[in-house]
């Protein structure tokens, strides 16, 4: 299989647009706040597989996904001289095996991806208490990170999107969500560094900081999704209050050479 590498942003967004709600984060990942962070590998295949290697964290992420996982072993199999040596991997098929003569595979679980299906329930919850989070709570937000969430990936420039929420008690940020993704461009957001202190947790206020994220985020996209571990079910149940619904199920590994 001959790959080829994209640099058209208009080519890459008509590929992944054919399932929006699978590609949120590369679609995403197309705005000009990540974009020098991305390389974009395809097939010349009709229509075309498409990967996404990015680079803008602590570690490389691929994302290999994809409505046809019966032909990702193939593609998977071309794009392993191109790979680096250590790097995490989405994967929607079984086609990790392709890999594991070269490199240590950890298994990070099976997570759902969803999508913001019905809006109308985000009406229905107390936001009243929710906050916008700036980097003046930059101190705060890292501690509940260390606390609640110690292998969150949480990126500071990100405070810069202005679409990080929390909810504070007694001067102690006890919930935060924030984004991964925000585009207006592009009209996508992905939710991602979402926490509650151990100590406030079943109170709902996951859910509130999420729903005025939400509120806020719809003034400005049309498409919200996220990704969660299937087994999350406290997690899973605050998504499904807020609208959301699964819309595909993948895998993500950690990848390391073997020396």
């Amino acid at each position: 299989m001959k790959l080829i590498t994209l640099h058209d942003k208009r080519y890459i967004e008509d590929i992944l647009r054919k399932n929006v709600a699978l590609h949120l984060y590369e679609i995403g990942d197309l705005d000009d706040f990540c974009w020098p962070y991305t390389t974009w590998y395809a097939t010349q295949d009709t229509p075309p597989q498409i990967a996404l290697l990015y680079t803008g964290g602590p570690t490389p992420v691929l994302l290999a996904l994809s409505d046809q996982p019966e032909t990702q072993a193939t593609f998977l199999q071309a794009l392993r001289p191109l790979l680096p040596r250590t790097f995490d991997l989405h994967l929607t098929s079984n086609a990790i095996t392709i890999l594991e003569e070269d490199y240590h595979i950890t298994s990070y679980g099976p997570h759902y991806k969803m999508a913001l299906h019905d809006r109308e329930r985000l009406a229905n919850i107390d936001t009243t208490h929710a906050v916008q989070l700036n980097i003046d709570d930059l101190d705060s937000i890292e501690q509940i990170y260390h606390e609640s969430y110690p292998t969150n990936w949480f990126e500071r420039r990100m405070l810069e999107t202005q679409h990080y929420f929390g909810l504070y008690m007694d001067r102690m940020l006890v919930s935060v969500a924030g984004v991964h993704v925000y585009s207006p461009r592009f009209k996508v957001a992905t939710l991602g560094n979402v926490t509650t202190h151990p100590a406030y947790r079943g109170r709902g206020f996951g859910t509130a900081v999420c729903a005025r994220l939400c509120q806020v985020l719809l003034r400005t996209v049309e498409h919200i999704g996220l990704n969660v571990k299937v087994h999350n079910s406290a997690a899973l149940a605050c998504y499904e209050r807020l609208g959301f619904a699964n819309i595909a199920t993948y895998n993500e590994y950690h990848c390391s050479i073997k020396q």
